[in-house]
């Protein structure tokens, strides 16, 4: 499983030009669900974004994390995370879990993000959707499990 966090100002997420969901400040987390991914694999990441330190202190120091900071997360589905960019020129998408697959445990990770106490948001698991942000910094951060 593959999480890439972006700290946001704002962001926003659409679809088919009506928007769906928006936070504040917090996280963007698009989140790329893997073949070999398990209900375990998702509530650990979830919780270590929970906790992940990415947003400066009082004193400009990279050190408080999401939740310390009382920001939200908008967490969109992106099995494109997931691709096989090893050779060749187009990707592959064999290491991505079926979307049946990688549903429940999509959610399985909002659900924890949300009980850790973050207010959560989400995009519509398999739909086009337009992401709309402003980065923070720019501060993005891959995280994998």
């Amino acid at each position: 499983m593959r999480a890439l966090l972006q700290r946001v100002t704002q962001a926003a997420v659409a679809v088919d030009g009506t928007e769906i969901a928006a936070i504040g400040p917090g996280l963007v987390v698009l989140l790329g669900v893997g073949r070999e991914d398990t209900d375990e694999t998702a509530r650990t990441l979830a919780d270590r974004v929970a906790h992940y330190r990415i947003f400066e202190d009082d004193l400009g120091k990279i050190n408080r994390s999401v939740l310390d900071e009382g920001g939200s997360a908008l967490v969109v589905s992106q099995f494109t995370l997931q691709a096989d960019t090893e050779k060749g020129l187009r990707p592959g998408f064999d290491p991505a879990a079926a979307p049946e697959a990688a549903e429940p445990l999509y959610r399985a990770f909002v659900e924890t993000l949300a009980a850790a106490g973050i207010e959560t948001r989400t995009g519509d698991f398999r739909a086009h959707m337009q992401v709309s942000l402003v980065n923070d910094g720019p501060a993005t951060f891959l995280l994998e499990r």
